[in-house]
């Protein structure tokens, strides 16, 4: 394709993002292993200090984000970062150019970070805690059924995580959020959370087992007796008997919290369908992690969120970009003729001193043509697989021409502290 045909993606621009006062929740999902919690640590870093009072929280089990942020661990409460700097003059300008009006900073204040990693359980226990009384509370909490339901129940992860998202964004104590989501195609579950907990709540099955509590007496024991008998009587060869008491324990306990649980979701949903929220989908130039972001893409799209674009992660470069991958093998090919040749006429002399000089005198050139032929080798290597990833990028911005994008360079090591993170935050601008 030529250079004039190829299609050219808007820009990302992630400063303007986060220096809009404006955006309140910035949400990072990708498929996984593309450096999603790297991301999302980083933007939250910048940030910081560009004079946000942010708090990161990632569901995603890995534990990089806690080390590449110098914190020995991250549990269920917001933690503060240390080491995050001050919004400097140059930041305050720049904002101060861009104006107030549009919702920007400009006061140049120093910021400060947060971060917490969502503990399911505990959130849960969190939530029973605070919207039931202490005795029935205390039942809840001791449930067989709920202990399983809370701490592994397919879908609890990401209802849990919408409900800790709209926690913070109750408590209005940091004005940017930003939130790293689990490492698969089930990072966007969370926006169908509120419709599979009504489901789940409102089910058939879990009415029917509590219907008899519920009616109570012996008219309504006997209406339901012929049919309730036939349904439990299934379920107790199925489950067993103290499951199925303990399911019904539970539901009758939680009863009364159910409405509060779906008000809530849907609070946090509207909040991710609101001018405040940014998706940014995070990909690396490879096949499956670029065909995973179109499902993101077209995902969000569909449900109507307000995508801001996708980020490009571990892209491969080169400063000497002009050399092609042919050229620089060529240059190889050539080199390792001329240095053959020179071995070659460098034989033994009738005095049998030629091969003294060419071991001692030949030496450090020999030494210089083979690093030199690696080096070549080596960036073409780099310039094939950079020319790989740039098609790929082009596929995807040909499939979705008004998805911004930005890319960030491959790092030579893992991001492991703050100055990693700085690193990541200005290649956004660099780019």
């Amino acid at each position: 394709m030529s250079q004039e045909g190829r299609a050219r993606p808007v820009p990302l621009v992630i400063d303007q993002i986060i220096d809009d006062r404006r955006t309140r929740i910035i949400v990072c999902c990708g498929s996984g292993g593309v450096g999603k919690t790297t991301i999302a640590a980083a933007i939250g870093l910048r940030a910081a200090e560009r004079g946000r009072h942010v708090v990161v929280l990632t569901v995603d089990p890995a534990r990089r984000l806690a080390q590449s942020m110098g914190l020995t661990s991250l549990d269920n409460i917001p933690r503060p970062v240390p080491g995050v700097r001050g919004a400097g003059h140059r930041h305050a300008a720049h904002a101060d150019r861009a104006g107030r009006a549009d919702g920007t900073g400009g006061d140049g204040q120093a910021g400060s970070m947060h971060a917490m990693m969502l503990d399911m359980k505990r959130t849960f226990d969190e939530i029973v805690e605070a919207h039931a009384d202490p005795d029935r509370a205390a039942q809840i909490l001791a449930n067989p059924f709920y202990q399983s339901l809370s701490s592994s129940f397919a879908g609890t992860q990401e209802y849990m995580a919408m409900e800790k998202l709209g926690q913070l964004r109750r408590a209005d104590e940091w004005d940017l959020i930003v939130v790293d989501t689990p490492p698969s195609r089930s990072a966007l579950d969370f926006l169908d959370a509120p419709q599979r907990l009504s489901r789940f709540l409102d089910g058939r099955l879990l009415r029917l087992l509590v219907a008899p509590a519920k009616i109570g007496g012996r008219t309504g024991l006997k209406v339901l007796n012929i049919g309730f008998g036939m349904v439990t009587g299934v379920i107790t060869r199925i489950i067993g008997s103290q499951l199925l008491r303990d399911v019904q324990t539970f539901v009758s306990a939680m009863d009364t919290m159910f409405g509060g649980f779906r008000e809530r979701a849907e609070y946090t949903y509207r909040l991710l369908r609101a001018p405040g929220t940014a998706f940014l989908v995070i990909a690396a130039p490879e096949h499956d992690a670029l065909r995973e972001a179109s499902y993101f893409v077209e995902r969000l799209e569909r449900d109507d969120m307000p995508l801001a674009g996708l980020v490009l992660n571990r892209v491969h470069r080169s400063p000497a970009a002009r050399l092609s991958a042919a050229r620089s093998l060529a240059a190889a090919e050539t080199l390792a003729g001329l240095d053959g040749g020179v071995r070659a006429g460098a034989g033994p002399g009738a005095d049998g001193t030629g091969a003294a000089r060419a071991g001692t005198a030949g030496a450090g050139a020999d030494e210089a043509t083979d690093i030199g032929l690696a080096a070549l080798r080596l960036h073409a290597e780099r310039m094939r697989q950079s020319t790989a990833e740039r098609r790929l990028a082009e596929r995807f911005t040909a499939a979705h021409p008004l998805v911004p994008v930005a890319q960030i360079p491959a790092q030579p090591d893992d991001v492991h502290d703050l100055d990693g993170l700085r690193v990541i935050g200005r290649a956004f601008a660099a780019d």
